[in-house]
């Protein structure tokens, strides 16, 4: 049990990362590449959706990690 907390801690992590790096921030880091190019084939309401979008799920990745965090600590003992 505890290993797969573990391990579903771990690809959650990564996950989190990886969505938090592709929003875009003041200077429109990573996100800027991504959004830009959609921005350009789709317009600027498709660019707004999709940070919405990687809003919602940097939330739910959030939640998530606490949560197995949690988890994991309380099942460790």
């Amino acid at each position: 049990m505890h290993a797969l907390l573990v391990t579903l801690l771990v690809i959650v992590s990564l996950a989190l990362i990886a969505v938090v790096l592709l929003q875009s921030g003041r200077s429109a880091g990573l996100s800027g590449a991504i959004t830009g190019g959609a921005e350009q084939l789709f317009g600027k309401q498709k660019a707004r959706g999709i940070d919405a979008v990687l809003h919602r799920v940097t939330v739910v990745l959030s939640v998530l990690f606490f949560v197995l965090t949690i988890a994991v600590t309380y099942f460790q003992l």
